[in-house]
């Protein structure tokens, strides 16, 4: 293997004195003492932990560039020395060991209904419904719009109308491959739109209103009962 009989020698040394699976790694060497003290990346963590404009920053959120200047300023006068020349980098080294990533915005749900489990049973089973129908519409060769009807509806009030200025430019080959646009808009107000997706089929059934009012979700109501006249209907 071309191994000096030195290395030899020293892996035969280690193998004796840690045992043959320790002397397949080196070492542990004394190395230079951490600059950083484990107290202080402690109080780095918290700043993390904790929203900028607590702190008195205009920002909601830190950005690494933003903590690590913070941690220069106030590090010092709070008895963290070595933190007088803490590097962006070194910050994030800091909080990669503590999986901590303070710039980033993590979205969760809190279940507030205490019906939640029984709401979540029955919306899968009417999703378990729809899969047998489906098999069983395939069985005999039939739309699945011939069984049931099955609509997932929801609404979305206040959505921008909005129209562009200038009519698109087309792709042109050697000057911009996709189509362009003009960056300002007309704005048109706000419209309220109520969908709903046959499940069994896919079709989509929306109305777009200009207000939001209980008597557009009647009207969409009656365009359900138009499209489906003599079938049996499930919402």
């Amino acid at each position: 293997m071309g191994v000096h009989h030195q290395t030899v020698q020293r892996c035969v040394e280690r193998a004796l004195a840690c045992g043959p699976l320790a002397a397949l790694d080196d070492l542990p060497r004394p190395g230079r003492e951490p600059r950083i003290t484990a107290e202080a990346k402690a109080w780095i963590a918290d700043l993390a932990c904790r929203k900028a404009k607590e702190l008195g920053h205009p920002h909601e959120l830190w950005t690494t560039r933003l903590l690590a200047r913070h941690a220069r300023e106030h590090g010092p006068t709070e008895g963290r020395i070595c933190l007088a020349e803490l590097a962006q980098g070194t910050l994030c080294t800091i909080l990669n060991e503590r999986e901590i990533k303070p710039h980033k915005v993590s979205y969760f749900l809190e279940r507030r209904d205490p019906e939640f489990k029984q709401k979540m049973a029955e919306v899968l089973c009417v999703y378990r419904e729809v899969k047998l129908v489906k098999e069983t519409a395939a069985a005999t060769k039939q739309q699945p719009s011939d069984a049931v009807a099955i609509i997932s509806y929801d609404e979305k009030p206040g959505v921008q109308a909005i129209a562009t200025t200038a009519p698109d430019l087309p792709p042109k080959p050697g000057k911009h491959p996709a189509f362009a646009r003009d960056h300002e808009y007309k704005r048109h107000g706000t419209v309220s739109l109520l969908a709903g997706i046959d499940l069994p089929t896919g079709r989509v059934h929306a109305l777009v209103k200009d207000r939001h009012r209980s008597r557009g979700f009647v009207e969409f109501l009656r365009i359900l009962d138009a499209a489906y006249p003599t079938i049996r209907q499930s919402s």
